[in-house]
């Protein structure tokens, strides 16, 4: 059973469903207070949870493509004080289009969703993260350049490649601070992003994941890991 973390602060970004519902719910388990977002609350499960819950969970609503909206939350949060950030945002488009056909507007969409918007959120929230807390963005797998050799997606691939790239690049601005620093690839996991031929249910990657963001507290400096722990090559 994992501890009971009393007292501990979350602030959830892209929680409505799939990994990111299932990151809320495990973390409330374990006793942490969360502040999740939501998109649209018509699509959303965070409601049903927060009313069947004790009070440990807050709904917020924002759109991370709409950098005044992040504003506006951090201006609504700006008393409060987290243990952690935790960016979770990904879209992707048509399995079959490759760079060669897919259309400009919609490989904009996927590059602004995936890589740009989680770090302008991390860059507008992260002061009300504690100097010592974390910051943690949901990356994947199909993000590591080393580990393409099968190719396929190429439009979500080089959206989570520049993700994990501009975080780098976060890191290395900060570097010497005290914070740690996620990147996390939760494997092909059943959800409407990943599929229903996907290999892993979320109940099979989520509570490992919470477990490998755990054992990195109170490490500073960047990692890329996936939901066990396993490095993941650059």
């Amino acid at each position: 059973m994992p501890a009971f973390a009393a007292n501990k602060n979350l602030l959830l970004i892209g929680a409505s469903r799939g990994l990111g519902l299932a990151l809320a719910e495990e973390y409330l388990k374990r006793g942490w207070n969360v502040v999740a977002t939501e998109r649209d609350a018509a699509s959303s499960g965070l409601r049903g949870v927060a009313q069947a819950g004790s009070g440990q969970l807050d709904v917020e609503n924002v759109d991370i493509n709409r950098p005044e909206q992040v504003a506006a939350l951090h201006a609504r949060l700006a008393s409060r004080r987290f243990d952690m950030l935790f960016v979770n945002a990904g879209v992707t488009n048509a399995e079959h289009e490759t760079i060669a056909d897919v259309s400009t507007d919609e490989f904009v969409r996927v590059m602004v969703t995936n890589a740009l918007s989680p770090l302008r959120v991390v860059e507008t929230l992260q002061d009300l993260v504690s100097p010592a807390g974390t910051i943690a963005i949901m990356s994947s797998g199909q993000g590591s350049v080393a580990n393409n050799e099968r190719g396929g997606h190429e439009v979500y691939r080089g959206s989570k490649a520049a993700l994990n790239m501009f975080m780098r690049s976060y890191a290395v601005r900060h570097a010497g601070a005290a914070r740690t620093l996620l990147l996390l690839a939760p494997g092909w996991v059943r959800t409407e992003l990943g599929g229903p031929d996907a290999r892993l249910a979320i109940d099979e990657s989520i509570p490992h994941l919470v477990d490998t963001i755990e054992a990195q507290s109170g490490e500073p400096g960047l990692q890329y890991l996936d939901y066990l722990g396993r490095r993941v090559p650059w």
